[in-house]
């Protein structure tokens, strides 16, 4: 306990310019009471002693502004600056040497896709922004980025860096003419979920769309050309390696 209590303060010195004592990180770093309470909380949790460990977590939040379920895992070396309105759902892990800022959520599913799992899993070294919001029983990769404010609901491979995504009204009649004609085409362009209407990929799949229908109406007069006794070979050999399924995947 100890060794995790010297650990806790000098991970603030170490990613807090503003630190300038041991007595000052003890006495007004909420993140560091947070962790502290959380390590005794999370003991009470394992031992089945649930109602006191609730009841402990919710006085921490009551004193500091972060809401860590007793049943959260968390890694050595983790960093909560500020941290108001931080919020860690009962399945989350958090890895070693990840750092978390102010207003963050790791929430969960109210039906998790994955049995026992509702809450996301950070890997090492993950660094979550102010206000980012990470939903679901998803994986985040070491040393990932999350952006301010972000809003992230797949997995997030190691090293990578996700920026914010602004909420938008959802036009379900778009959606539905999109499906039907996804199903004219036998080919879907969705790489992302209908009801997400961002302008800019509703437009690339458009011309997806429109690349795809081109592509049959040429195959198509090739071939009545070919019934009538034209050679169309020197046409197909050159034709463009069109693959729309590789386009989708990069706009997901």
């Amino acid at each position: 306990m100890l060794a995790r209590l010297r650990e806790n303060i000098r991970v603030v010195f170490d990613r807090d310019p503003a630190a300038r004592s041991t007595l000052e990180v003890v006495t007004c770093y909420p993140g560091f009471h947070a962790l502290t309470l959380h390590i005794v909380a999370h003991g009470l949790w394992l031992r089945d002693w649930k109602l006191l460990a609730r009841m402990l977590s919710h006085a921490t939040r009551f004193l500091t502004g972060i809401e860590i379920h007793p049943g959260a895992t968390i890694g050595r070396r983790v960093f909560i600056d500020h941290g108001m309105g931080t919020v860690i759902g009962e399945h989350a892990v958090i890895g070693d040497e990840c750092s978390l800022y102010q207003g963050i959520t790791l929430g969960g599913l109210g039906l998790a896709s994955k049995p026992g799992k509702r809450h996301p899993t950070l890997g090492k070294g993950v660094v979550i922004g102010a206000g980012a919001k990470i939903i679901g029983p998803i994986e985040i990769g070491d040393e990932a980025k999350i952006g301010p404010n972000a809003v992230v609901i797949k997995d997030v491979p190691a090293g990578a860096t996700m920026v914010a995504n602004l909420a938008r009204m959802v036009d379900k009649s778009v959606d539905q003419r999109r499906i039907e004609k996804a199903e004219q085409l036998g080919f879907s362009a969705y790489g992302v979920g209908a009801d997400m209407n961002d302008p800019m990929v509703k437009a690339i799949h458009g011309l997806l769309d429109h690349s795809v229908t081109t592509d049959k109406r040429l195959e198509l007069v090739l071939q009545r050309l070919e019934a009538l006794g034209v050679d169309c070979a020197e046409e197909r050999a050159t034709a463009d390696k069109f693959d729309p399924t590789y386009l989708n995947q990069i706009v997901d």
